[in-house]
């Protein structure tokens, strides 16, 4: 009997205790803290050093603290006091903080396209662009604040490894925050013109001739609309531009805010694909960490790192692309790595209108290369017991070169049902699955349970695999097993065959040509199914660590606690 042993050191270095304190820490930096004062008071007062914007003839500014933050009450900008004009946040001096005590809204929303055309929004670019400088950090005071891009409106927080732009609550900045606490302000919500199958539409997707049908309005509500806090988001042009993020870091969401919304870190509506998002964290939230909304945008280098709900959501007809994610639950909290659905209010709709969506385009259809999950078998949680992948509800999505790693948690009661690694759910997804639309390529899956447990089948009921895991492995897909077929525990020093969790050798991707069966067959045969050069599966390659200096949570010397794993 062949079993490989896994182990391939990732990220060397010490354990570092937990601490008490805010866990702010982007260091080390490399700021330009010039300042450009062309719209701002002048004069070189102590406040010059915020930002400031011109409205009717009169400047207004924030005001210097005297401890090296700025402060922005909602004469600056709030709800009913949405951002209008250009706005520039400074990178301050020292590490300080731009310090808002109202929520954030740049632009105006717009309920209906009438309103939209008065007003000559119909793309990104056509409404205020908020620009924030590499290394600023922007943090906000109650859980009841938070971020809107509104349609038309663009967000520019372009970082940089060694100077991370970093969106978190003042409890962060000034020191009493947990490393896990969650929901201490709502988080951010960006709105586009990009396609959403809760629209009507004329035409395929993608084809010449695709249009919003005629007499219909498209503006969904986005999560935490109501009242003052109202956005929209949904149109017809998947290239739409929200702007850029790179080297960003949100931390500590997922409050309830006015309509009962538990945001997430950051919800993406109808965004585009002329968005750039690459190196994005969310850290520490209670609802979901990413969630897609429709639209086409893609994301390189994703990490989430103690999300309570669902790590990546995916809804409403999304078929962007996601390169390298890493996924790192709670020890004793977190629901879904991925959780996805191909059709939004699919409950409401009959099954021509579901096969009309899928048979146009409309349905979700994302692709994920380079995935590591590490998840944690809890069983509630707070919000589900951890597990992997949900796909369900028309979606087709392909996923390669992936790593699908959990612990064995103590608190599992034995069902086999809860801690699996994957799920495929209704006939739709599992007519994907036999059509070769749902693509699972070159993952080796090491949970407490592999699978929940569903009949792949077509809606005649002729089956093609008993369960999710015959599918997968039909597709070349492995599962850690040991002989008696029993899951092998990820965490466990003890078992040689799959130790992936322990000390240092934690590990973030594997050879590519690694075996994990009793066989000792390789997965695959010559090259990784994506075609990226790195040869290996799963999220990060330990000679070319991309999260390296920016992300928090991860490296000793840029956390708040260690590991749990380690």
């Amino acid at each position: 009997m062949n079993r490989n042993k896994l182990f391939v050191a990732v990220l060397a270095g010490g354990l570092l205790a937990a601490c008490e304190s805010g866990d702010v820490n982007i260091t080390p930096t490399t700021i330009d803290n010039s300042i450009d004062n062309s719209t701002g008071g002048g004069g070189g007062s102590e406040d010059d050093i915020c930002a400031s914007y011109v409205r009717d003839g009169a400047t207004i500014q924030g005001s210097a603290d005297g401890n090296g933050n700025c402060m922005y009450d909602n004469t600056f900008v709030g709800p009913k006091n949405n951002l209008q004009e250009d706005l520039l946040i400074p990178a301050l001096p020292d590490g300080g903080a731009h310090i808002f005590s109202a929520s954030l809204f740049v632009g105006n929303t717009y309920r209906t396209q009438a309103d939209l055309q008065a007003a000559g929004i119909s793309q990104g670019g056509d409404g205020p662009t908020l620009t924030i400088q590499a290394g600023a950090t922007l943090a906000f005071q109650t859980n009841s604040d938070f971020m809107i891009i509104n349609r038309g409106s663009r967000i520019i927080a372009d970082g940089r490894p060694d100077a991370p732009i970093t969106l978190t609550s003042v409890s962060d900045v000034n020191g009493t925050v947990g490393p896990e606490d969650v929901q201490q302000w709502g988080g951010v919500v960006i709105n586009g013109f990009a396609v959403s199958n809760k629209c009507s539409y004329v035409g395929t997707r993608g084809e010449a001739g695709f249009d919003l049908s005629p007499g219909t309005e498209c503006s969904i509500d986005a999560e935490g609309s109501a009242g003052d806090d109202e956005s929209q988001y949904g149109g017809a042009n998947d290239a739409d531009d929200s702007g850029i993020l790179r080297y960003v870091v949100v931390k500590h969401t997922g409050a309830q805010v006015g309509n009962g919304d538990e945001l997430n870190g950051i919800s993406f509506g109808g965004v585009g694909s002329s968005t750039i998002v690459e190196n994005l964290e969310v850290y520490s939230t209670f609802d979901d960490g990413v969630e897609m909304f429709g639209g086409s945008f893609d994301i390189r280098n994703l990490v989430a790192v103690y999300v309570r709900d669902d790590s990546i959501d995916i809804d409403e007809g999304y078929n962007g692309t996601i390169t390298d994610a890493l996924v790192v639950q709670s020890a004793n909290d977190g629901n879904h790595c991925i959780e996805s659905d191909g059709i939004g209010s699919y409950g409401d709709l009959d099954q021509a209108t579901r096969d009309d969506f899928i048979a146009r385009g409309l349905n979700s259809a994302p692709t994920i290369n380079n995935l590591t999950c590490i998840i944690s078998a809890n069983v509630p949680g707070t919000h589900d017991p951890g597990a992997g992948w949900r796909f369900r509800e028309g979606i087709h999505p392909v996923v390669n070169d992936a790593l699908i790693i959990s612990s064995f948690g103590a608190n599992d009661q034995g069902s086999a049902d809860d801690n699996y690694c994957l799920r495929v759910d209704n006939v739709e997804t599992h007519e994907a699955a036999i059509n070769g639309d749902l693509q699972l390529n070159s993952v080796i899956y090491a949970c407490q349970e592999n699978v929940k447990g569903n009949v792949i089948a077509d809606r005649n009921a002729v089956t093609a695999w008993n369960n999710e895991q015959e599918f997968a492995e039909a597709e070349g897909n492995q599962f850690a097993t040991v002989a008696d077929g029993a899951a092998v525990d990820a965490s466990d020093a003890a078992n040689p065959e799959i130790n992936l969790l322990t000390g240092a050798q934690k590990v973030y991707s594997l050879p590519w040509d690694q075996s994990i069966v009793d066989t000792g067959a390789p997965l695959g045969t010559t090259t990784p199914t994506s075609g990226t050069a790195t040869d290996i599966l799963g999220a990060i390659e330990a000679q070319s660590d991309w999260t390296q200096p920016w992300a928090y949570g991860i490296d000793p010397d840029n956390r708040g606690q260690a590991l749990w794993f380690e």
